[in-house]
């Protein structure tokens, strides 16, 4: 894995509708992810915050289903842009969010470094909608359409160009609610989803293993994406869309230890942790816990 390392805080709320995880940078933070990734060989920089406009300030308004589009849209092209940028320079991007809606940036910025960019999905969530499909009209559940080039072009052309990745680089880790709209998406496009059923039935390992069989020979790249709503919510209680019946903290442990292990991860985001809705900073610690595994840290 890349030894350099660039964390990038992305303090983004407007693409869902539960105000605190904002502070989700800072909770990573202050749980110790840069002190974890010294402690294990990295040279980290920490770029600090990108500013996120807020819509009373600026005049922004809904279009169509889609709230706070404009300030989302504005967020991803200067994620993208910073990202592209640490790229360029052979650094490995570390994205700290903020909610889901942010990925659309980190794609952006990092797809056009790869031919045939791999994307691992950890969520509990496909974020497959798009602005028809939609129940609530809240952008973070839409980053991984729009990023196949899906649903409304304000979102599918961020960073000037799409699709981002393509259907068959994309592999979905501990999915349990999908929409119908994301069902239907799925199947049409042949997306690999491994759903708490799999995870369940096989084993994390077994999911990993082929995970990363499926991934090594037709990418040559893999940004991970990871959502700690991905976690049951008794592990990460401070999400802001939990569900019930997900991965344990042990689990995604191996998970990050195997992804390490494979040497297959060469850009990574943590998103939706929100301190409001924590128990004393337990979920970011549990981020940076994962971030540890995934770095290569061992228990012997």
């Amino acid at each position: 894995m890349n030894q350099r390392i660039s964390i990038i805080g992305v303090p983004m709320d407007l693409g869902q509708s539960r105000r605190g995880v904002d502070m989700g940078p800072s909770a990573i933070r202050y749980a110790g992810a840069m002190e974890k990734l010294e402690e294990l060989g990295f040279t980290v920089q920490d770029l600090g915050d990108i500013t996120i406009h807020r819509p009373n300030t600026d005049g922004g308004k809904d279009i169509g289903k889609l709230k706070n589009v404009k300030q989302v849209v504005e967020a991803n092209e200067t994620l993208a842009q910073l990202v592209d940028a640490e790229v360029e320079k052979g650094r490995l991007p570390l994205i700290l969010g903020g909610d889901h809606s942010i990925a659309m940036g980190s794609l952006a910025g990092i797809s056009k470094h790869y031919r045939e960019l791999g994307v691992i999905w950890y969520d509990a969530h496909g974020d497959l909608n798009t602005g028809e499909t939609s129940p609530s009209g809240n952008i973070h559940g839409m980053p991984l359409a729009a990023s196949l080039g899906i649903g409304d072009e304000v979102l599918t052309s961020i960073y000037g160009y799409a699709p981002k990745v393509k259907p068959e680089n994309i592999v979905i880790i501990g999915a349990r609610s999908l929409d119908p709209g994301e069902k239907e998406l799925i199947r049409d496009k042949g997306i690999r989803v491994y759903t708490m059923h799999e995870v369940d039935r096989m084993g994390m390992s077994k999911v990993v293993e082929e995970s990363v069989a499926y991934l090594k020979d037709r990418t040559d790249g893999v940004h991970l994406s990871l959502d700690l709503d991905g976690l049951d919510p008794t592990e990460a209680p401070g999400v802001g869309t939990p569900v019930r019946g997900g991965l344990t903290y042990r689990e995604s442990h191996l998970a990050m230890e195997m992804f390490s292990e494979a040497d297959l991860i060469t850009s990574v985001e943590f998103v939706e942790v929100n301190p409001i809705l924590d128990d004393k900073n337990k979920t970011a610690s549990i981020a940076v816990g994962l971030l540890g595994s995934l770095f290569g840290e061992k228990l012997k």
